[in-house]
């Protein structure tokens, strides 16, 4: 089964923050829960932030190494911010794509399971077995 993708206007709707139709659900549920789910957030964050950057840069008057270093600060404290309610970002996507509450980090959880029982099996054969004498 293939993943219907958006197209790029889709796409920057959905970036900031719109609702795509129902037949991109299974993207939705993609995006948010691949191995590159947390890239795909802060790309998207930075797409939101563009604007704004140029915006400033262009059209405020002042030096250009003060409305880009300010344009820079205001950049890293929206990412940070961002960044910190990632989780619940891409939660409050799935949800809009229809998908009950809670299926993100389960589908996550189940996408790694296989990872977290080798790494705790390879751990247990390092760390807990006795050395031999």
């Amino acid at each position: 089964m293939s993943v219907q993708r958006p197209n790029p206007a889709q796409w920057l709707w959905y970036a900031y923050g719109g609702r795509l139709p129902a037949r991109y659900s299974p993207w939705v549920l993609h995006d948010t829960t691949s191995r590159t789910w947390w890239l795909r957030h802060v790309v998207r964050c930075v797409v939101q932030v563009a604007p704004f950057v140029i915006a400033i840069i262009v059209f405020v008057p002042g030096p250009l190494w003060l409305r880009v270093m300010c344009t820079l600060g205001g950049a890293i404290m929206g990412l940070i911010f961002s960044i910190s309610y990632m989780h619940e970002t891409a939660e409050h996507r799935l949800v809009k794509a229809g998908y009950p509450l809670g299926t993100g980090p389960a589908t996550r959880a189940e996408r790694t399971s296989d990872k977290d029982a080798a790494a705790a099996e390879r751990y247990a054969a390092r760390y807990r077995t006795p050395p031999a004498s």
